[in-house]
């Protein structure tokens, strides 16, 4: 079963991102290159606990 997970950016600290993920295959935590549009652009968007 897929669980919802909140992207947060390492910069500023927002977090602007939600999205899914399979826990049984990802078993660390998730990290992405997504715009933030808090610093006007792209930095490294890790989950939140």
């Amino acid at each position: 079963m897929r669980e919802i997970i909140t992207l947060e950016c390492t910069e500023c600290r927002n977090r602007n991102y939600t999205t899914k993920k399979n826990p049984e295959s990802d078993r660390g935590r998730l990290e992405l290159k997504k715009y933030c549009k808090f610093c006007t652009e792209h930095t490294l968007h890790r989950e939140t606990s």
